[in-house]
């Protein structure tokens, strides 16, 4: 076994780690196109030095090149709404007031099934409930549903059973004992029945 490749390969997963951990710390579906284009550039790069080509070459390629490339497109869409809109792109209008946007899921080439499918994972069970939906450029759906169909919150909750209990009367106030120990009717019954 050759020492040589050993040194090469734990060099390699070390300054590949050290490489990955400056380009970011995203996930996979969370990254841009340029993002995951350079990811798997940095990879094909690191695998170079095995097949026999200089590692020192190859880091420095990867390291220098890639990551300030990608750090600078970071830092360009970061200053520039059109460069962000070049490169990562922006949110499309999927669903509009309960209404599919036809035209959106045509640009996107998106089915009415593959959104439908993007939907039922984030629990929705409508398109009609559904005010607005977007396509986030990660590829992720955003939505927001309509009013009648949120769910209702614990503060909310809190609140209608404290309209509830301070509107209906008080539960001793018609209680047939109550009337005995007072010697008198909370409501008079009717002149015929006395």
């Amino acid at each position: 076994m050759e020492w040589d490749l050993v040194w090469k390969a734990i060099l390699i997963v070390l300054a590949g780690t050290l490489l990955l951990r400056f380009a970011g710390r995203k996930t996979i579906s969370q990254m841009t196109l340029a993002e995951t284009i350079i990811m798997i550039s940095i990879g094909t790069l690191l695998i170079q030095p095995v097949s026999g080509k200089n590692i020192w070459t190859t880091l420095i390629v990867g390291g220098a090149l890639l990551v300030i490339t990608l750090i600078t497109m970071e830092y360009l869409q970061m200053k520039s709404d059109s460069i962000e809109k070049l490169i990562t792109g922006k949110s499309k209008i999927l669903i509009e007031n309960g209404t599919i946007n036809e035209q959106n899921l045509k640009k996107l080439r998106l089915t009415v099934d593959q959104l439908e499918m993007m939907l039922r994972q984030s629990n929705v069970a409508n398109i009609k409930d559904v005010e607005f939906a977007t396509l986030e450029p990660n590829g992720q759906i955003g939505y927001t549903l309509k009013q009648e169909a949120q769910p209702v919150t614990k503060k909310e909750f809190q609140q209608l059973m404290q309209i509830l209990t301070t509107s209906q009367p008080n539960p001793s106030s018609n209680n047939l004992f109550t009337e005995v120990s007072k010697q008198s009717h909370d409501q008079d019954p009717p002149k015929h029945l006395q």
